[in-house]
């Protein structure tokens, strides 16, 4: 039997989080006996053994990076402090993890670029170009220069984080996936998202500041025709890649 995966959630609602992990699950390939799974929304972050596993995965979250810090819940000043000593873990050991969305504001801010609403994203798809890392990285390789994906978020990295490889990018969110050492990834976009997965968060969100709560049934409309087989890929390629024996 493989090591497990660890998957790290954040999201508060256990209608968002259990359709996040069976999503994360199916397009990664990854068997229920391969998955553990850390809720830390209540209790905050534990300290982790990272090498009783293959790869660590963080998932989205309602919790914003660039929120004044005189604003921020006591929950999510705990969760910052827990990343920051995941963080040293894992740059220590170059130890595979996959962030996406919050997990990519979280090891952006940990690795000292700044965060912020300048380029956030609407709910939807939009495509992202690979750059010349990008198509040579074992996660993208075969994949399409262009590929599509979906979004939906009001924060992002303004900038790529010192020592950081900027894998992909588009004009509106300009570090879209990055990679830091040879092991550790981030995405802004969502590699688990689809349109059944996109229909559940814009329910669950529409009172929390992503799109206007009217227009919930017409963003439902337009993620029901969005196709994004080649995101759903980056999540396999990676499970793919560091699942150890």
């Amino acid at each position: 039997m493989s090591k497990p995966f660890l998957l790290i959630q954040l999201r508060p609602e256990d209608i968002t989080a259990n359709n996040e992990m069976l999503k994360i699950k199916h397009y990664g390939g990854i068997a229920d006996t391969e998955l553990i799974r850390i809720r830390v929304e209540q209790n905050g972050l534990p300290a982790i053994a990272v090498n009783d596993f293959s790869g660590i995965i963080v998932g989205g979250s309602p919790f914003d990076v660039s929120t004044p810090e005189s604003d921020k819940s006591a929950i999510q000043k705990k969760i910052e402090v827990g990343f920051s000593r995941l963080f040293d873990q894992l740059l220590e050991r170059d130890f595979p993890f996959l962030g996406c969305c919050s997990g990519n504001g979280l090891l952006g801010n940990y690795l000292g670029t700044s965060v912020s609403r300048k380029y956030g994203e609407p709910v939807g798809g939009t495509d992202i170009t690979l750059t010349a890392a990008g198509t040579d990285d074992p996660l993208l390789a075969g994949l399409p220069t262009t590929l599509r994906v979906l979004t939906g978020h009001k924060e992002a990295c303004d900038n790529l984080p010192p020592g950081a490889v900027l894998l992909a990018t588009n004009s509106s969110c300009p570090v879209q996936m990055f990679r830091v050492q040879s092991n550790i990834y981030a995405t802004q976009f969502h590699p688990e998202g689809d349109a059944e997965g996109f229909t559940v968060r814009i329910n669950t969100y529409r009172d929390h500041g992503y799109f206007p709560p009217a227009s919930a049934s017409q963003l439902i409309d337009t993620v029901s025709i969005e196709h994004t087989p080649d995101a759903h890929a980056i999540l396999g390629n990676f499970v793919t890649r560091f699942r150890q024996p």
